[in-house]
């Protein structure tokens, strides 16, 4: 490691002026922080010219690795072109149009229509102000209270982060009121003892109706899910979930909204992650991948009937009283169609074709004794790290074990994350066999040098 002590080196100048958010902190004061300063392919390369393969796309959205020159041209021409504008007052820029047609024609569903935002966490904030205002217009103010599940991640502005289900939050005095958080469904942490998947999903449909039996259905304004649990730990449903939950959501009269902020644009396999599960929202949430990470974007992307409810409703005020200066962006907009255009022409085949041997790679790795469960869908997957494997007994919370995983995977040359007792992998979709094997061969020799460590 650098003498970090220098008063001018990268390390001291980003602590001296730089808050970090999500960030570890016992670490950053035994090892400095990482600054990098450019990309190659799915590589970053820091100041100390070290390079590391990046197997957690940035975080999660750089799809298309660091060096794209499709994606930096698109970006390139629109500012020469055109380089900001916004979404109000019925003005907007033609690539914005252009984007929202082209949403419209891969969406799951016909007749959809999309509302810019800068963020994922702007995205659920704003449908979230959506299902309030389409509520009290239909005569229905009371319907306000929003269902998520526990270890869903929504955002973090606080309204999104009301709906992330996650202890962290407390320290913000979160969630607010009226917003549930329903069972975490990983079967593998969460089932019974002698409980079988099919009985631990009709569990958690059970738990549903008794929930909103309590709650009141005519309280409930919507129900908020991503088809896999990212920031909870790549947390793929119960086998059936979906199928079971979404009929008693119908029945109620429940809006149900896909947070495909991390699954949207091919990440578990498919377009969307509601179509690898096989149901069909009445609207998404969209983000990182949308633009491959080349711009902070994110988008609500309506469906029909409730596009059409939220349409009658503003058609009665003559307005919808909500928007951000970026919404909309020339720019964004111009990356997002590039983005879009690589994942269907080849960067989705290429999920499809690696996913076997991302698989296999994490099923061999979790052959070892502390490793509990791998789990994963299309490109994104996950090892839980287990002090005894037999009775998924974790190890003491003080050990931070998967922080010292990915601090030794920073040390191999490999980027991955922790996630609670979890280290998760979800490589940029231009990955090749070998830097697969690479990031394979990397992660296993950090398990094996932290466990003997800790044995």
């Amino acid at each position: 490691m650098p003498d970090t002590t220098l008063p001018n080196s990268w390390d001291a100048r980003a602590r001296a002026h730089s808050f970090f958010g999500f960030t570890d902190l016992p670490s950053i004061e035994a090892r400095g922080t990482v600054v990098v300063t450019h990309g190659e392919g799915p590589y970053v390369i820091d100041t100390e010219g070290r390079r590391y393969l990046d197997a957690n796309s940035g975080l999660w959205n750089m799809i298309a690795g660091f060096d794209d020159l499709d994606l930096i041209r698109a970006a390139q021409d629109q500012y020469a072109k055109f380089p900001g504008y916004h979404a109000f007052f019925g003005r907007m820029a033609d690539t914005t149009v252009e984007l929202s047609e082209k949403l419209a024609a891969v969406a799951p569903f016909d007749g959809a229509k999309t509302f810019y935002t800068n963020s994922g966490s702007e995205a659920n904030d704003t449908m979230v102000k959506m299902l309030w205002f389409l509520h009290g217009a239909e005569g229905r103010p009371q319907r306000r209270k929003i269902l998520t599940r526990l270890n869903a991640y929504h955002g973090v502005t606080a309204v999104s982060a009301s709906m992330t289900g996650k202890p962290y939050n407390s320290v913000f005095g979160l969630p607010l009121p009226g917003f549930v958080h329903l069972t975490c469904p990983h079967y593998w942490r969460e089932g019974g003892e002698g409980e079988s998947e099919a009985q631990f999903t009709a569990r958690l449909a059970a738990e549903l109706e008794e929930v909103i039996a309590r709650e009141g259905a005519d309280t409930i304004a919507g129900f908020f899910a991503e088809p896999v649990q990212g920031a909870g730990g790549v947390i793929p449903p119960s086998e059936g979930y979906f199928d079971a939950i979404l009929p008693i959501l119908r029945a109620h009269d429940i809006p149900v909204i896909a947070d495909e902020v991390i699954t949207g644009f091919g990440r578990t396999g498919e377009m969307w992650g509601c179509q690898t599960y096989g149901f069909t929202p009445d609207a998404i949430i969209a983000s990182k991948a949308l633009t491959a990470g080349y711009f902070p974007m994110g988008a609500v992307i309506l469906g029909p009937e409730l596009g059409d409810r939220l349409q009658r409703a503003t058609d009665a005020i003559e307005e919808f009283p909500h928007g951000f200066t970026a919404s909309g962006h020339p720019v964004g907009c111009a990356v997002a169609l590039k983005a879009i255009e690589l994942v269907e022409g080849g960067l989705l085949d290429n999920v499809r074709r690696l996913t076997p041997a991302f698989e296999a790679g994490l099923a061999r790795l979790a052959e070892h004794e502390h490793i509990g469960e791998w789990r994963g869908k299309g490109l994104m997957g996950a090892l839980e790290a287990v002090k005894d494997k037999a009775t998924k007994t974790p190890w003491d919370g003080d050990l931070s074990v998967s922080e010292r995983i990915a601090n030794t995977c920073t040390d191999h040359g490999l980027i991955c994350r922790p996630l609670g007792q979890s280290i998760v992998l979800c490589p940029p979709f231009i990955t090749t066999d070998d830097q697969m094997d690479e990031m394979f061969d990397k992660l296993g020799s950090a398990l094996d040098e932290v466990f003997a460590g800790l044995s």
